[in-house]
């Protein structure tokens, strides 16, 4: 309890200094993965109370499982700021929630699961807090409800289904992520023209199906990746930008994009690859501020 605590105590904090910086949040309830926890964590509470399950897939159909991941939701939702004294519900400061970073369910590629699940939670969320925009999480794969878009995907399923999922009433943007160094293997030149099109294709059906504005809240290159350059990485980020702003001054869906991931110095430990530390990448940083001025000007 005293862990949790200090846990909670430092998520105030930083709430607090993103209120006083004009910075705003979208916070997440789980990660899919097994970091800091994740939904593997919720599944193993679930077997410690008798549950026989054999896979982490069970987070999302398991009773038991649901129900701590509910009270977790309930537990930060309701929290009050020791700092600012303000409920997470009621902070403003807090953009967006995020129901699972990247959820994956790849036991049930039907996606009825994950579809039956994000209905439950969204409406679960709903009923606490009315106040907060939300969000999947989703990285933008397609599934059963529109087959023929599955074209679009990287060459597998992941049991999500980008219209089925963001088409629930409760869900009130939609999201993608994009990786293409991860997910595409061949030349730079098919990676950039495999973003190119999974950006084009959920903006399209962000805007002509589901009625609901896009946000590409991850995306970035590697620094591990064979043959990596800055000059790479600093391609990708103004093509990105560009489509978004393009999108954007058109009043189009698409009209923001978050990349993965920003460090301090010192914090090496976090470092995947994908890291910018804005003092050690100046090319990269001038991008990102041109995007972030010409983005506030609209």
């Amino acid at each position: 309890l005293l862990l949790l605590r200090i846990l909670f105590q430092g998520l105030d904090f930083v709430i607090a200094e993103a209120k006083k910086n004009g910075v705003y949040l979208i916070l997440s309830l789980v990660n899919n993965y097994a970091d800091f926890g994740g939904r593997k964590q919720y599944v193993q509470w679930a077997k410690d109370k008798g549950q026989s399950l054999s896979s982490d897939d069970a987070f999302y159909s398991n009773d038991i499982a649901k129900g701590f991941y509910k009270d977790h939701v309930k537990t930060v939702l309701t929290r009050v700021n020791t700092i600012t004294k303000v409920a997470y519900k009621d902070d403003p400061t807090i953009f967006a929630w995020e129901l699972i970073n990247e959820p994956r369910c790849q036991s049930d590629l039907s996606g009825k699961t994950l579809q039956a699940w994000v209905t439950e939670m969204a409406a679960y969320v709903k009923s606490i807090d009315s106040n907060h925009i939300l969000e999947v999480g989703l990285e933008g794969f397609y599934g059963e409800s529109r087959p023929e878009r599955k074209q679009f995907n990287p060459g597998y399923e992941i049991g999500t289904d980008f219209i089925a999922n963001n088409m629930v009433p409760e869900i009130d943007f939609a999201t993608i992520h994009a990786y293409p160094d991860q997910w595409i293997s061949g030349s730079n030149e098919a990676q950039n023209a495999f973003l190119k099109s999974w950006v084009q294709s959920h903006t399209d059906d962000a805007g002509a199906f589901l009625k609901k504005p896009l946000m590409i809240t991850e995306f970035g290159k590697s620094s591990k990746t064979s043959g990596y350059t800055v000059g790479e990485r600093d391609t990708l980020f103004s093509d990105m930008y560009s489509e978004i702003y393009g999108s954007a001054r058109a009043g189009g869906p698409c009209a923001g994009g978050l990349f993965w991931q920003v460090l301090a110095p010192g914090m090496d430990n976090f470092g995947d690859g994908y890291e910018i530390i804005f003092s050690q990448c100046p090319s990269t940083t001038s991008i990102i501020a041109q995007q972030s001025h010409r983005i506030s000007s609209l």
